[in-house]
């Protein structure tokens, strides 16, 4: 019984505590997915101090719209209401960044109508302030869904970075344009969270995110199950953003977990 004690103990802490020994985990590693679903659009990650959200867009006759499908468009959620703005006031108050200090922040912009005419009307919105966008400023905008085709980058802004697929090699040119690199869980594992993750599956898991890093780039993997043991998991695996729905719970976990 002592035995046993002992081992169910080690195999509950062994992941969070090797998540310490390789990264010291904090809201700014936490992923609000779907942020235009909350309560407060923006402001309950950014209360949180997350370290990237995440926005679908439309465009509709000329307009970005932020919604999940295009019936749910509705006239006072813009994408310059929900974000842009709020961005803006933000930066306005911390002396052009968007955190008080050095922290920054990812807006990863899920394209869901044709890439190409997408972005070139969020374009159009941001380059006014194109100074609080990276690589100038602490902003830093991923275009992810209907992204243009790889050897297209090189004509976009230097304040647009995109959404990479680790099963796509690119250039060196193409790789210095890529700002994350985002993948399915359920391309590498059916586990839904409970007790420990399948060792095949966490392989797998596990040399994705090594190829990712050897590339010098950021990993997140989306639809993951979405619990305390999910989160630890993760993050003994280093994944660079822990993607949630669940904001404020995620919030307190990684504000109270033990360093």
């Amino acid at each position: 019984m002592k035995l046993t004690f002992t081992f169910l103990l080690f195999a509950f802490v062994a992941p969070f505590t090797f998540a310490q020994k390789n990264k010291a985990y904090t809201t700014a590693q936490a992923h609000s997915h779907n942020d235009y679903t909350r309560r407060k659009p923006f402001f309950d990650a950014y209360e949180q101090q997350f370290g990237s959200i995440e926005a679908d867009l439309y465009l509709v006759q000329d307009s970005l719209y932020v919604a999940h499908e295009i019936k749910e468009i509705s006239p006072k959620r813009t994408f310059g209401a929900l974000y842009l703005q709020p961005i803006l006031e933000q930066a306005g108050k911390n002396g052009g960044k968007i955190y008080p200090g050095d922290m920054p922040m990812q807006l990863l912009i899920d394209l869901k109508t044709p890439g190409e005419e997408t972005l070139a009307a969020l374009i159009r919105q941001l380059e006014p302030h194109k100074a609080i966008f990276a690589p100038e400023g602490s902003v830093k905008i991923v275009i992810s869904g209907n992204v243009p085709d790889p050897a297209t980058f090189e004509k976009y802004p230097a304040f647009i970075y995109f959404d990479g697929r680790p099963e796509i090699t690119y250039t060196p040119a193409q790789l210095r344009r890529i700002g994350l690199i985002s993948q399915a869980f359920q391309k590498y594992s059916r586990w839904n969270g409970e007790g420990p993750i399948p060792e095949k599956e966490k392989k797998n898991l596990m040399k994705m995110i090594s190829q990712v890093h050897d590339m010098g780039k950021k990993v997140r993997i989306w639809a993951t199950p979405d619990n305390i043991n999910s989160w630890r998991t993760l993050m003994s695996m280093n994944v660079d953003y822990l993607n949630t729905d669940k904001v404020r719970e995620m919030g307190d976990y990684l504000r109270n977990a033990p360093r």
